[in-house]
């Protein structure tokens, strides 16, 4: 087995090394227009190869109606320009010889379209992923083993995107990512969000989109950058939309059905996006851990614990909305958006303690379960006015969202000697973890062109959130029931951010493109613990230049070099100071002595003939807040917190290429490789560590007929360092097969994801008197059988607005933060 997975890693992501003749390259450019020569924004422009009009690149028309294709090799091509609401429009056969100075065609004109589509379903392939100028864009639907799987699982195989075994995202080997959902954070502790993202089917998905330096207009949280993950929506009049039921079978089913509607008609447009998903999970976890003595770091016992854990979890997610156009330049728009999602949680877990010598003289046996009901609403209302068709506008949201958290948890203790003899009574804890998050947040935005295609954009923003944690705990003693007032706490958090920035971009000159943005934040914080009447206030106001340069050598290589200056506030739960255990010596603490921590990121880019992309980046990070275990070896407990224990230094580089190797094989692979060091106080000892680690993603998709595609996928992540955490090579393998039926309205997809169930994680970590090693491993390997029909009658419809962020996307995110 091992010849053969070696064989598919090298075809994976060797794929790439085809070489490219030596040729001097050419360029077409344009421009689109209607019949009154009114420019056709968003217009997607299409270079076809001239012999059997394959798809070559795409393009999109910018504001003025322009496209340009550059670096093209001698031959003959085709420009094919297609827009919503408009008939489909054809170049003449182009030939270039390598020698000719750049072409320009005449206008393209597109005709209205004024045909009925009663039961025809368009389709457009896509590129599964596409680097533009200051993010990173990998289309979901293009890729077939994406089929019936979850959200997380789709950021798992994204470019630069690492999941950890508890669902803690990081970018580029840098933690601190804010995710967003359609522009609004998700609020959500790394946990919770996690499990949102799990129960998100990936048939809900539209696009992903990566930055990991947002300009200025972007709330400055998310040290490592920002993950937005856009659900789909469509441009069509009349009614259409499409069905979706999945299959999945692992150790346990899994099935998740979505159902997403749009309706178009005179001056209203109503969307509605509604979809199931059922789930059963297990997941074994392993922890040997070596308890020293802290002076002497002499080992006074050993802990083998092995936990088995099962969870059961029945969503549903719901979101409608409605736009209002007024007029043709000012649109009205609101949405209402709910997700519920009831589990149980049931941990066995068992405790083998021995003393320094290896013998065994202990054994406890827990039994951990929970209930958990988790729901939250998002509101939105929105307005856009256009002033004139230069592309001056002004727009604004008002944001309100409610989680509600609700975990009835217990634990039950049972101690044995070596040979199973019970030593002493058994116990057990009962838990009521409730919590309320209410998150207030409106924005404006303006939008200025300026002459020479330079444009200035201005904004202001504020968010007003609470969160109210009442935590209580009983303890049975003698048969009864008991309110443990050791454990129980009751804790209120209140922020106020406000914001407002500038920012100003444009050509410098034939060659310089140039952007430069300031944002400021104030933000005002209260943390209320009733239960000991203890109050901590905060008040800071911090500024966030950003910078981004681009200078193009020549029609083969363009260069970037852009800077910024981001912060990660404390995610709402890290700052609840209340205790959650997974057995009786092992559990988690929250700490409201966060402080915020701040990150200065660089990264210099060069684009290689539109294909391959090298990013160099450097990060400085002072007061990271990063996930430690500590442990009280007297009581033999250990615990994890947050804390700002540390300073980082991360320096990297990045690779990305996609290109087509033959008419009907497409590559796309990204590798990055990372050196990160932390050096702080833990435990009152000085502790520095240091790794490297090396990232492969690929995809090598094949068109095997008109209908038929199949596609292989995976990544390989070497040993490195995750926090304080030393972490062993992990990676994943995936095969599918696609099918389109009924006439392309609907498809069939096939996929097995993890084939050879390698997706186990495996770290240690040693400093001060810490020493301890993990494994875990979960459901993953799992076949997928999913079935999708699209339905339409109307017309497409060109001017459609485009649904844009909210005004609340920091504040989502901070739920819980990752």
């Amino acid at each position: 087995m091992k010849p053969l997975r070696s064989l598919l890693t090298l075809a994976l992501f060797a794929a790439p090394s085809a070489g490219f003749a030596q040729q001097k390259p050419a360029s077409i450019s344009g421009q689109v227009t209607d019949i009154q020569k009114k420019a056709l924004e968003s217009a997607t422009v299409a270079l076809l190869r001239g012999k059997d009009s394959s798809v070559i690149k795409y393009g999109v028309a910018d504001k003025a109606g322009r496209f340009v294709f550059e670096n093209l090799e001698a031959g003959q091509y085709l420009v094919q320009i297609t827009a919503a609401g408009f008939e489909k429009k054809y170049s003449e056969k182009l030939t270039l010889d390598g020698n000719v100075a750049p072409v320009e065609l005449a206008a393209m004109i597109l005709a209205p379209q004024t045909k009925s589509m009663d039961g025809v379903t368009v389709t457009a392939k896509r590129p599964m992923v596409e680097q533009k100028i200051d993010r990173t864009v990998v289309n979901v639907e293009a890729s077939i083993t994406n089929a019936g799987s979850n959200a997380l699982e789709v950021l798992e195989k994204a470019p630069g995107v690492t999941v950890d075994k508890d669902g803690n995202i990081s970018l580029k080997g840098k933690e601190g990512v804010m995710v967003l959902v359609d522009g609004r954070p998700t609020q959500l502790s790394s946990a919770d969000l996690a499990n949102l993202l799990r129960n998100m089917n990936a048939s809900q998905l539209d696009q992903v989109e990566i930055m990991t330096n947002p300009p200025a207009k972007f709330d400055a949280a998310g040290n490592a950058g920002i993950i937005n993950i856009k659900t789909k929506k469509t441009k069509q009049f009349g009614f259409n939309g499409s069905a979706t039921l999945s299959y999945g079978q692992g150790r346990y089913g899994k099935i998740n059905e979505s159902l997403n509607l749009n309706y178009r008609k005179n001056k209203v447009a109503l969307f509605a996006n509604i979809s199931h998903n059922h789930r059963k999970n297990f997941q074994r976890l392993d922890i040997q851990r070596n308890l020293r003595n802290f002076n002497t770091k002499e080992l006074e016992y050993f802990f083998d614990q092995e936990a088995h854990m099962q969870s059961k979890y029945n969503s549903i997610n719901a979101k409608f909305g409605a736009d209002y156009f007024l007029s043709k330049k000012t649109t009205l728009g609101i949405s209402l958006g709910t997700n519920t999602n009831p589990g149980t949680n049931i941990n066995n877990n068992l405790n083998q303690i021995s003393d320094n010598a290896g013998n065994l003289f202990e054994v406890t046996k827990s039994v951990t379960g929970a209930e958990q009901t988790f729901r939250n609403v998002q509101a939105n209302a929105n307005f856009r006015h256009q002033f004139d068709s230069t592309g001056r506008e002004l727009t604004a949201d008002v944001d309100y969202l409610n989680y509600r958290l609700r975990d009835q948890q217990y634990l039950s203790n049972y101690y044995f000697d070596a040979h199973n003899n019970q030593i002493r009574n058994g116990d057990t804890l009962y838990s009521f973890l409730p919590q309320d998050i209410n998150i207030l947040s409106g924005k404006a935005d303006y939008l200025q062109p300026l002459k020479g295609g330079a444009r200035f954009e201005a904004g202001v923003k504020s968010s007003t959130v609470k969160t109210d944690n009442n935590a209580r705990f009983d303890s049975m003693i003698n048969g009864k029931r008991v309110f443990d007032a050791n454990r129980s706490n009751h804790f209120i958090y209140e922020e106020q951010i406000n914001a407002a920035y500038v920012n100003l971009a444009g050509p410098l000159s034939k060659k310089w493109n140039g952007q430069l943005g300031l944002r400021l934040e104030q933000t005002v914080a209260k943390g209320t613990q009733v239960t000991t009447d203890s109050v901590f206030k905060r008040n800071y106001l911090n500024l966030f230049p950003t910078a981004f340069i681009q200078y193009k050598a020549n029609e083969k290589n363009v260069f970037g070099l852009n800077y910024g200056r981001r912060i990660r506030r404390p995610n709402y739960e890290s700052l609840n100071p209340f205790v959650e255990y997974l057995d009786r010596y092992t559990f988690q603490q929250g700490n409201p002595n966060l402080q915020p921590q701040f990150s200065h990121n660089v990264e210099l880019s060069h684009t290689f003939r539109q294909f391959l992309t090298t990013t160099v980046n450097y990060t400085r990070t002072t007061d990271i807040i990063q996930q430690v275990i500590e442990q009280n070896t007297e009581r033999k407990e250990a615990y994890v917190k947050q804390a700002n224990i540390a300073n980082q230094r991360q320096v990297g580089i990045a690779v990305n290429a996609t290109m087509p190797i033959t008419k009907w094989w497409t590559s796309s692979v990204y590798v990055n490789a990372s050196d990160n060091r932390f050096e702080g106080i833990v435990s009152g000892e000085n502790v520095v560590v240091e790794g490297r680690m090396l990232m492969l993603n690929g995809t090598q998709q094949f068109k095997l007929s008109k209908t038929w595609s199949a596609e292989a996928s995976g990544f390989y992540r070497t040993a490195g360092l995750e926090g304080v955490l030393l972490t062993r090579p992990v990676g994943i393998f995936n095969l599918g097969l696609a099918k389109q039926v009924m006439n392309n309205k609907g498809s069939i997809r096939l996929n097995v994801r993890d084939v050879f169930y390698t997706m186990k994680f495996k770290a240690e970590t040693r400093y001060a008197n810490v020493d301890a090693q993990f494994q875990e491993w979960r459901d993953s390997r799992v076949v997928n059988l999913t079935f999708t029909y699209r339905f339409s009658k109307g017309k497409l419809n060109g001017s459609a607005p485009k649904r844009r962020t909210s005004s609340a996307s920091d504040e989502q995110e901070r739920v819980g933060g990752n």
